[in-house]
């Protein structure tokens, strides 16, 4: 409440850095095969056609949320970017399965940092798509977001998006 009165949250910096969370191919996120996606209805972002099952925090926060079917996972910077990384598409109806959660809500993470483990053939045989959104859900709160659109991407590694909040 204090910092919020008198103005301490000034002092950290607008510009955020999103790196790749899974290491795969680039996807647009108008080519997401769920228009939820695909029309931004959840936020601006990027899809990933993943090569391998390990997905790491693409930016510095906080885990926000983790959800009960640890198909997706909510991120959120300390200036208050909000990130969700989602699984695969309809993943969701999987309850979990396939899915090794590395995190809690709360968790401080870096870069780089492991968040949670999938079955990728599992995904490829029982999801409707492996493409997993990478999305900024409170992008009505940046100013600018510039997509960097590197056919293939290495999870920690490959910077993806620069964002100045407002």
């Amino acid at each position: 409440m204090f910092k919020k009165l008198f103005g301490n949250n000034k002092n950290l910096s607008k510009d955020v850095e999103v790196y790749a969370p899974i290491t795969g191919e680039y996807v647009k996120i108008e080519d997401i095969p769920d228009p939820v996606f695909a029309q931004k209805m959840m936020g601006e972002g990027f899809g990933i056609k993943p090569t391998e099952g390990v997905v790491v925090s693409p930016i510095n926060g906080t885990v926000d949320n983790v959800f009960p079917t640890k198909h997706a996972i909510g991120l959120k910077t300390d200036n208050g970017l909000e990130i969700l990384v989602h699984i695969g598409i309809d993943t969701v109806q999987l309850n979990g399965e396939g899915f090794e959660m590395l995190v809690n809500s709360g968790d401080k993470v870096n870069v780089g940092d492991e968040l949670l483990k999938f079955d990728i053939d599992f995904m490829n045989q029982n999801a409707k798509s492996v493409v997993s959104p990478v999305i900024i859900t409170n992008t009505d709160q940046t100013d600018s977001i510039q997509i960097h659109d590197d056919a293939t991407l290495t999870r920690g590694t490959s910077k993806v998006i620069d964002v100045k909040l407002s």
